[in-house]
Order: structure tokens, then C-alpha cells, then sequence
């Protein structure tokens, strides 16, 4: 057990910040993704080598500066002005308190500062409390994904113009 995981949950009103992950956060990266996703997951190695990449932006969200809530990964494909919010995912204990929301945002700030003209995203059909995120962000649904995901799951495709 780390001790992150004795720390109680961020209230309600703690600030959420946003940063750049560091090599220091993987750790932490890898137990989210575990804990969060059944399959489609990001592997150790994928999370070492995404942190150093000129084509990916892996970021995290934490409370009270230490307190790690969640995490966002998002490519860039050279030559492209479409950006991929790759993963999102927040710790059970975080959900509904703004993690989504901000890291959502950052990675739009950050295809924005790439002069990237839209974000594109896959979300399960399953999925509803990030669907609903993604469509009170300004996402629009625009593809159908039939076992798009490694278990068969279905999926959406949404994208947002960043203006």
C-alpha cells in the first residue's frame, strides 16, 4: 500500500491543478490505469515512454499539491491539426469534484498551443458518466465504433473544434 493511499479524499471544494506528469508520477499512473480500465490499458512501459515523447502529453491532476486525483493522455500526430484525448481517468474518490472537467480543459489548452484545430476522443457506449462529461464540454458524437475496443465493447467517436 503507498502512502497516497491513506490520504483522505479531496473535499468538494479542493483546487484541482494540472500539470505535466513526471517520471516521479508513474507509479501512481500505472495504479490508475489498472484500477480503471479492464482492457485497452496503457502499460507500464507505454507511460515511460509517452512521458518523454514530442507526440503525446501524458497529464495529471492533483489536489492540495500531492494528493493524486487523475490523468489524461493526449497524442499529436506530426503534420495533423486534429489532437487525441488518448485516456481520461480519475480516481473513484475524485469523481464529481471538477478532475474530468479540468483535465479535459487542459488538454484543450494544450491542442490549442499545438495550433491544433480540433480534439477527437473515443468513449465506450457504455460509458455514461463520461459521455455525458464530453457533451456538457461542447463534444459532439459524430461515428459510430462497432467493437472498437479490445473486448468487443462498442464505442463512440466524439470531437470538439478548439477555437
Amino acid at each position: 500500500m503507498c502512502s497516497s493511499d491513506l490520504m483522505p479524499p479531496p473535499p468538494a471544494t479542493a483546487a484541482v491543478r494540472v500539470r505535466r506528469a513526471e517520471l516521479s508520477d508513474l507509479d501512481d499512473l500505472v495504479a490508475l490505469e489498472l484500477a480503471t480500465f479492464a482492457s485497452d490499458r496503457l502499460s507500464r512501459a507505454q507511460y515511460r515512454r509517452h512521458l518523454d515523447s514530442d507526440s503525446a502529453l501524458v497529464l495529471v491532476a492533483s489536489a492540495n499539491h500531492r494528493h493524486f486525483l487523475g490523468t489524461a493522455v493526449v497524442f499529436f500526430r506530426k503534420g495533423s491539426k486534429v489532437a487525441r484525448l488518448y485516456s481520461l481517468a480519475s480516481k473513484p474518490d475524485a469523481r464529481g469534484k471538477g478532475v474530468g472537467t479540468s483535465l479535459v480543459e487542459a488538454a484543450e489548452a494544450a491542442a490549442r498551443r499545438r495550433r491544433c484545430h480540433a480534439l477527437r476522443l473515443e468513449v465506450r457506449t457504455d460509458n455514461l458518466a463520461a459521455i455525458r462529461l464530453y457533451e456538457r464540454l461542447g463534444y459532439r458524437r459524430n461515428r459510430f465504433l462497432d467493437g472498437y475496443y479490445e473486448d468487443g465493447g462498442n464505442g463512440w467517436r466524439y470531437e470538439k473544434a478548439l477555437g
